[in-house]
């Protein structure tokens, strides 16, 4: 309760988070002896550098929306938030399907999870609409690198997308070698327990409780079906031939892709298959045009924060790799480092990077280089390396406004109202992944690089 008052009054809006970054980040660089016009220069020449980024991000919002909104699910949600009896309950299971389906997609994982505490917020009486907010971001502060949606190993999965120079470091590293790791296995077990059992054990007692009434908020069900046909013009619109035969060159498209995959299936799993297998589940789930159209309508407030912020984000990106800001940290990370204290650098580093660099694709690109030259000096499994990087990255999320943009767009909550409970769940966090990176890092032999 006491995290949650000082975020509700000190905690600023998502833009001015990013707008200190950039100020954060120029001052280390003036005090590095950079020049400041280069700083700005480097800075505004990249800010349009992360839109295809940047929209593959919407996308995934949207898909997450478009499924997680079909009528199917949608019951589906509904059927599940009469499952819990008491508040405490309702959060904790908020805070285990996020997570659960945050190992899928995050994108899923943000929609499904809003809907899921809107529906909650209505049929469960004295429970915290804070704290289940909160429950519902945990897939993105907890796990999400860990399973099938971490760029960071997608990206090491692939030859095609990895650059030339960092190929020629790390080789290709299968998802078998990532997160399919028993040891990484274990790592979102583990979080997914403590973080379900401090969701539960931290929510306010309906005395204390913030209710969605206490937010003015009306229950607002989704409406599944759309009304009946008015114009011959509309014919189209309303039948589902279309659906279906687009969905069917799509799905038909998916699986060549698959079948073809030079290294197999998982190979293929990248940002943009993801985004075109959800909007393809979406076209069929909502069977008719003027539905599915509908609610890529719906989903589109919620992705403003990500369209007007990426390109912040990107300046900041871009003074660090403009600039010798980057060959000073590359340098003294390497210098710094020994096989006893490798693992925990790599985790502390990226943690802080990702309070300013929020994106886990963009920031792996920037550290991989000189954190793989690093493991490889140093006999640390590459593999490792990269589900270190997924778990510690996850960590800034937790009070990181940016990613929980989507889902308090659903929710009309600001960041202020949640980041108390990340904050705590954050504290818990820190130990549990850095003991767990550095006690795996012991005992996972060194593979040299898959050429």
């Amino acid at each position: 309760m006491a995290l949650a008052r000082w975020s509700e009054r000190w905690f600023p809006d998502p833009l001015v988070f990013a707008l200190l970054g950039i100020a954060v980040v120029f001052l280390f660089g003036i005090a590095l002896r950079e020049s400041p016009a280069k700083l700005a220069i480097q800075g505004g020449k990249n800010f349009w550098s992360l839109v295809p980024f940047t929209m593959q991000m919407v996308m995934i919002i949207i898909g997450g929306y478009v499924v997680a909104s079909a009528p199917l699910v949608y019951r589906g949600i509904r059927a599940l938030s009469s499952w819990p009896k008491t508040p405490r309950a309702a959060i904790a299971m908020v805070a285990l399907l996020s997570m659960l389906t945050s190992l899928l997609s995050w994108g899923l994982s943000l929609i499904f999870s809003g809907m899921l505490v809107r529906e909650l917020g209505h049929r469960v009486k004295g429970m915290d609409y804070r704290a289940a907010g909160a429950a519902g971001y945990l897939g993105l502060g907890a796990v999400w690198a860990l399973g099938l949606s971490s760029s960071a190993a997608m990206l090491m999965g692939t030859k095609a997308a990895i650059p030339a120079p960092l190929f020629a470091i790390s080789g290709l590293i299968p998802l078998r070698q990532t997160i399919f790791l028993w040891q990484s296995l274990v790592m979102a077990a583990v979080l997914i327990l403590v973080s379900t059992a401090v969701a539960y054990w931290s929510a306010p007692t309906p005395e204390n409780a913030r209710t969605a009434r206490s937010y003015g908020l009306a229950y607002e069900p989704i409406q599944s079906t759309v009304g009946p046909r008015s114009k011959p013009g509309e014919w189209l619109e309303y039948s589902p031939l279309l659906t279906i035969l687009v969905g069917a060159l799509l799905a038909w498209y998916l699986f060549d892709v698959f079948r073809t995959s030079p290294q197999g299936a998982l190979a293929a799993l990248d940002l943009n298959t993801y985004n075109l297998i959800f909007l393809t589940a979406g076209l069929f789930l909502h069977w008719r045009p003027r539905q599915f159209a509908r609610s890529v309508g719906e989903a589109v407030p919620a992705t403003a924060g990500v369209l007007i912020q990426f390109p912040f984000y990107a300046v900041i990106f871009g003074m660090i790799v403009g600039t010798g800001i980057s060959e000073f940290l590359a340098k003294l990370f390497v210098r710094i480092s020994t096989p006893a204290t490798y693992s925990l650098l790599v985790a502390g580093y990226s943690a802080i990077l990702g309070i300013f660099i929020p994106s886990g694709g963009s920031k792996w690109v920037i550290e991989a280089p000189y954190i793989m030259q690093a493991a490889n000096a140093q006999h640390v499994h590459l593999g490792w390396v990269v589900q270190i990087y997924n778990a510690a990255e996850a960590l800034p999320n937790l009070v990181n406004p940016f990613w929980m943009l989507p889902l308090l767009g659903m929710l009309r909550l600001k960041a202020r109202d949640i980041v108390g409970y990340g904050v705590l769940q954050m504290i818990i966090h820190i130990p549990i992944v850095f003991f767990l990176c550095w006690l795996f890092a012991r005992y996972i032999p060194y593979l040299p690089p898959m050429k």
